[in-house]
């Protein structure tokens, strides 16, 4: 369904940017993503998925390069191409938003390092690939440490008691690394490279970790089985585990002096995705509450011609009005400076997720026993929502961080041009 823009300056170049995703999430995204739903954690992996025709079409169309620069080989496109885009996949899935978002992640880090060997061994190959063949995942939570890595201000976040599940030591002009990455990575059981969050230095914590990019065919990697989860089924997630894996030297893209910059500038990316996409699914929330309200008929009449529901649908669009705003703001933001202001990602997150939370909830009460049932869409837009409070770090967690950063820098002083 199309919706009004507040934004009335958009480009001709703007608007083809959202026509062309909202066909690829009306036609492609949304019917793979109700499919894949229906379907156990390792039949969605399965060589007969309909997720590899998704990821093969969406690679033709050039969605795996959203995020990269031009001159690397992606699709250059401006903060709000990137959220028009984002918002219109959001809307028919968020699970494989992550999913497809997550496949471009090494390289994209490798683009912003910037070194011609990590460009030329990864980068290029991935921006030419366009059957899908080619996928990255994000490689940082474990089994013992979800919320501990990303604590930076917090005393125990440097202190050598937090000793991480995975410990890489150099040897010679090689890295080596042992441990395991947990359940939670999105595209771990799929990916054929990983961006690896590793332990370098276990007397600093997690201050002393390292980045990493780590093809994911090399000697020593195995994979756990697909998770099984509540929301977000059309997602893979999965355990990977590496045993003495050695890379070169150079593919360790940060290390733990440069670690938490670099963390924050991922945290900063990866969670305006989040707000965009959960733009995408509140709006998903309002659009079925809306239609349903006007065919609904108790009390002799539609449900949007009582007096509480014509408030009620109020308070979704006011939500998903609110959402797009701060979303766009915050990754105009962020994605135009360097450093980032990480707190205004945060905002955007947390504030994104929990609207399209409440709205999908609000839709669940508007269809009432109907919105419990499988079949309709309001039902998974719930499960999804509910993901996305702990997904990309907990809401709680992100606050602290948040605040954390506020007690350092706030009042940020204007930015000059």
């Amino acid at each position: 369904m199309d919706y009004f823009d507040l934004n009335i300056d958009l480009s001709k170049q703007d608007k083809d940017v959202r026509s062309a995703a909202r066909e690829f999430a009306e036609k492609v995204m949304r019917p793979v993503s109700m499919e894949l739903d229906t379907m156990t954690a390792e039949e969605v992996v399965a060589k007969n998925s309909p997720l590899w025709g998704f990821l093969k079409k969406a690679y033709e169309l050039d969605f795996h390069t959203v995020m990269l620069p031009e001159n690397y080989g992606g699709q250059g496109l401006t903060p709000l191409q990137i959220h028009l885009l984002f918002e219109e996949f959001g809307w028919a899935s968020f699970g494989l938003s992550v999913q497809l978002a997550v496949v471009c992640f090494p390289f994209f880090l490798a683009c912003m390092v910037g070194s011609d060997e990590l460009v030329e061994t990864f980068v290029k190959p991935f921006c030419e690939c366009r059957d899908g063949s080619i996928r990255g995942c994000w490689a940082i939570t474990e089994p013992d440490h979800g919320s501990d890595v990303i604590a930076v201000g917090e005393d125990y976040f440097s202190s050598e008691t937090m000793q991480g599940n995975l410990q890489t030591v150099l040897d010679g002009d090689e890295w080596v690394i042992k441990g395991q990455k947990s359940a939670w990575v999105s595209g771990g059981t799929i990916a054929t490279h990983a961006l690896l969050h590793c332990q370098l230095d276990p007397s600093k914590g997690f201050a002393g970790n390292g980045i990493c990019i780590v093809p994911l065919d090399r000697e020593g990697i195995s994979r756990g089985k697909p998770l099984e989860k509540l929301g977000q089924r059309d997602l893979n997630q999965g355990e990977i585990f590496f045993d003495d894996v050695r890379i070169p030297k150079g593919w360790m893209v940060a290390d733990p002096e440069f670690y938490v910059p670099l963390l924050d500038i991922i945290l900063a990316f990866a969670n305006l995705c989040m707000a965009s996409w959960a733009t995408g699914l509140a709006r998903a929330a309002l659009e079925e509450s809306l239609t349903y309200s006007k065919r609904r008929i108790q009390g002799g009449r539609p449900l949007i011609e009582h007096y509480s529901m014509k408030q009620r649908i109020f308070h979704l669009f006011r939500r998903v009005e609110t959402c797009r705003a701060i979303s766009r703001a915050a990754m105009n933001l962020n994605f135009n400076i360097s450093p980032p202001f990480v707190e205004y990602s945060l905002v955007a997150k947390t504030q994104c997720t929990e609207m399209a939370f409440k709205n999908a909830h609000e839709a669940i009460q508007i269809w009432g026993g109907n919105g419990l049932a499988k079949e309709h869409l309001v039902e998974k837009l719930f499960r999804d929502a509910r993901a996305t409070l702990i997904e990309d770090g907990n809401n709680e967690t992100l606050a602290r961080h948040g605040g954390h950063i506020l007690n350092e820098t706030y009042p940020r002083r204007p930015l000059s041009y």
